[in-house]
């Protein structure tokens, strides 16, 4: 393989805005394509965001089915890319997709809100905490945590991470880990990504 992995990203609720890392670094991925000037690469899409019914009034079994049809579009096994609502939604599709083996090459999930705690939107109440995936569908998954994030304590965070088999990356202070924590487009952030994606790379 001569090009690095295609993403699909998984946003949290309302989707992400323009402004948002998760957007600046699909626009960057598109960009790279381009510039490869390669007629097969750009026919392949490296970042697909997932497209649920339900961006306002999340449905998990909507989100469950959009990232199955996201994951479908990529022409070989992508980089799971999720936020707040969307790491609950990955780690649903984890838990419950049996051959999520070979069908994605990892996740790389951050900012996990926690849907028993008081910061949660209700109108994501279908969603559950992480459940324990089972050792044979475990992929490589790194979750990113914030220690002041108001929508998720660190604990839980580490129950979230224990529960998918995952391998926690602590960044500090960042609140969210979005537009509102002031991270903008988190170059640290897509430092952390390529190391992953790097890792991944040397255990094919």
């Amino acid at each position: 393989m001569s090009g690095p992995r295609p993403w699909v990203v998984i946003p949290g609720i309302w989707n992400s805005d323009p402004d948002h890392w998760q957007s600046g670094w699909e626009r960057d991925r598109q960009h790279d394509e381009r510039e490869r000037h390669d007629e097969r690469d750009q026919q392949t899409r490296r970042a697909v965001r997932i497209a649920p019914d339900s961006w306002s009034a999340p449905v998990a079994d909507d989100w469950r089915a959009a990232i199955s049809t996201a994951v479908a579009a990529c022409s070989e096994p992508p980089v799971l890319v999720a936020h707040s609502l969307g790491v609950l939604a990955a780690a649903d599709w984890l838990a419950t997709t049996t051959t999520a083996p070979a069908l994605v090459a990892g996740a790389f999930l951050v900012a996990p809100p926690d849907p028993l705690g008081d910061a949660f939107p209700a109108e994501a109440s279908g969603f559950a905490p992480p459940r324990p995936v089972p050792p044979e569908q475990q992929v490589p998954t790194h979750l990113v945590v914030s220690d002041d994030d108001p929508y998720c304590g660190v604990s839980r965070a580490l129950e979230f991470a224990a529960a998918m088999r995952a391998d926690v990356v602590r960044v500090g202070a960042l609140g969210h880990v979005n537009v509102a924590s002031g991270v903008g487009g988190w170059p640290a952030g897509r430092e952390l990504l390529r190391a992953f994606e790097d890792g991944l790379r040397r255990t094919r």
